[in-house]
């Protein structure tokens, strides 16, 4: 991850309910949530939900994919990871035992990982 997709990435996580929705969806697991039941958990109307989700699209931090009549969307451990991974680089001035524990999380948002997860 560079610098101007991080950015993206903290500027649409910078705002409440967007935060609590990518939360909802890495809870939810590889199997995702509707948009409706998004909104419902969220408590936001759908078009304001839907307003956030493009926003956290935008940003790569999210996807979705049509099953039947619904719009089923997926947090993107990938990009979550690439994040995490992007904060720590230049952790904590070679003493690697401080960062281990935010390593260990960025670690399992690799897509290797994922494909273990599905």
């Amino acid at each position: 991850m560079d610098q101007r997709q991080a950015l993206a990435a903290f500027g649409a996580l910078s705002q409440e309910t967007r935060l609590h929705i990518i939360r909802m969806l890495v809870v939810a697991g590889p199997d995702g949530m509707a948009a409706g039941s998004i909104a419902e958990k969220a408590e936001v109307s759908p078009s304001n939900v839907s307003f956030h989700l493009k926003e956290l699209e935008r940003a790569g931090l999210i996807t979705q994919q049509r099953e039947s009549r619904s719009i089923i969307y997926t947090a993107n451990y990938e990009a979550l990871g690439g994040l995490i991974r992007f904060l720590m680089e230049d952790c904590c001035g070679g003493n690697a035992e401080i960062c281990a524990p935010a390593a260990a999380v960025a670690a399992c948002c690799t897509p290797a990982n994922q494909k273990e997860l599905q």
